[in-house]
């Protein structure tokens, strides 16, 4: 039985989700139609859920005893219709393919073999694939839309694959999502082992969100258990608001081994999603959620070779803060530009000209060139590389700095 103080905790939680009520159902069944102007997106779906009955919706949040492909061609409006970080879903169907989001095939792929078909042809120059795991609360179509969206959006040179665990999208089913990510644990190393193992392909990211990053982390575990690393073909890990208890993420990212893959965490202070998590998790910090500039986390982030894109400071449309990543033109332009393409990411390098209105201009005039990168843009960036390059101003300012930087990103 739920205790009240965690009901009220849930209920509180409710208040602030977004509710889903005004969309319609089955947004996947598919037009056929491209008119000019509209862009697609290609994915290969894999999942773990079970079938559905309902046209249109595919999967729904209960189990399947397979792992499941599909091909699914997405259509994103016009350029001059939308908002970069937005999904605009229809109001009603047929969807306008001129104003919302809509799906234009789905075909099934049967077997391993037809899956290294769908990436032969969709592999571009790079050889790159890129393999997103969704977050808590998602249902099938969720998953689908948000990812062509950061696909679109990002403009990333990679092969979109996307593994959609079952998840029954509601508040009160976080206990079976949760567990949900670990009946997913196999299905998941089967499809990033088809990928490594496809002479065609180069190398691979794996970006996972809230949730998914347990299991994304869990399954590198996993195969560097079963192998004694990960391996190499798997290069960049992103992990977006990151739902893992600090301790637990510890321990997992010392069993990958010596030679890890490249991580790379969005936390965001505010996210009210990870608070809410928190709660019910026995009050342990969760990772999207840490102070990058602070203790103990700094230290740690710096010796394991960790960086950290502090998006406090950077507004959305989210009002759980629990989506930046996915909605700020900036970051999708930063994933696809640079992330991806495994090049490092340092303070310097993000400049998108805008000031944080909270810091005063004499305070960063005072702090110097070091922490006026910090100020001049509500995204921080704590790379390892970046701290050695900026040692000797680091000790110059010594705490000034510090306390300048973390108003910075906490404001």
């Amino acid at each position: 039985m739920m205790n009240r103080a965690l009901r009220r905790v849930v209920l509180a939680g409710l208040l602030v989700l977004p509710s889903c009520a005004g969309r319609p159902e089955g947004v996947l069944v598919p037009s056929g139609e491209t008119p000019a102007g509209v862009s697609t997106v290609d994915l290969l779906v894999a999942t773990t859920r079970a079938r559905s009955s309902e046209p249109g919706v595919l999967f729904s949040g209960e189990r399947g005893s397979d792992l499941l492909m599909n091909d699914i061609v997405v259509s994103i409006p016009p350029e001059d219709k939308r908002e970069v970080g937005q999904v605009q879903w229809p109001e009603k169907l047929p969807a306008d393919p001129m104003k919302n989001f809509s799906t234009v095939s789905v075909t099934p792929v049967e077997g391993a073999k037809a899956g290294g078909a769908w990436l032969d042809q969709n592999l571009p120059k790079s050889r790159r694939v890129l393999v997103f795991v969704h977050g808590f609360n998602n249902r099938y179509e969720d998953a689908v839309y948000r990812f062509a969206q950061i696909v679109h959006d990002s403009k990333t040179d990679a092969a979109p694959v996307i593994f959609t665990w079952p998840s029954r999208a509601s508040i009160f089913d976080y206990s079976y999502d949760k567990e949900s990510t670990n009946y997913s644990r196999d299905a998941l190393e089967e499809l990033l082992r088809a990928a490594v193992n496809s002479p065609k392909v180069g190398e691979i990211t794996i970006m996972a969100h809230s949730m998914g990053t347990w299991l994304a982390v869990e399954t590198l575990r996993q195969m560097a258990i079963r192998d004694g690393h990960v391996p190499k073909k798997i290069q960049q890990i992103i992990l977006a608001s990151p739902d893992l208890d600090v301790d637990v993420f510890g321990q997992q990212f010392r069993a990958l081994g010596k030679d890890k893959p490249k991580f790379t965490l969005f936390v965001s202070r505010d996210d009210r999603a990870l608070t809410l998590s928190r709660r019910i998790s026995g009050n342990v910090d969760r990772l999207g959620q840490i102070n990058p500039a602070e203790e103990p986390y700094r230290s740690m982030l710096e010796k394991q070779g960790i960086t950290v894109l502090d998006l406090t400071a950077l507004k959305s449309g989210d009002r759980l803060n629990h989506g930046k990543f996915a909605e700020s033109p900036e970051v999708v332009r930063l994933i696809g530009n640079r992330l991806i393409d495994g090049q490092a990411v340092t303070d310097s390098q993000v400049g998108f000209g805008e000031r944080l209105g909270a810091v005063a201009l004499g305070t960063a005039q005072t702090v110097g060139s070091a922490a006026s990168i910090v100020v001049s843009t509500p995204i921080a960036v704590f790379d390892p590389v970046t701290r050695k390059n900026y040692d000797d101003q680091w000790r110059r300012f010594g705490n000034a700095v510090e306390d300048t930087t973390t108003t910075a990103v906490g404001q």
